[in-house]
């Protein structure tokens, strides 16, 4: 009769890290996103930066005086 010797210190470690490891799967599935979707979205957000801009009024002179 053998019994498997266990270093508790490092089976607490090993449980540790799968605990941290689930708990950062959960988050981000919760509230991640694919890099393609931020690229999408930072690409959609310059597209409308150039088109406000772009129709943005510069003042004239008129108005000063």
């Amino acid at each position: 009769m053998s019994a498997e010797i266990v270093n508790l210190r490092q089976a607490r470690k090993r449980k540790q890290r799968e605990d941290s490891e689930k708990q950062a799967q959960d988050n981000r599935r919760k509230f991640g996103r694919t890099r393609a979707e931020r690229d999408a979205a930072r690409r959609r957000r310059d597209e409308l930066e150039k088109t406000v801009d772009g129709h943005r009024l510069s003042p004239s002179d008129d108005d000063t005086a």
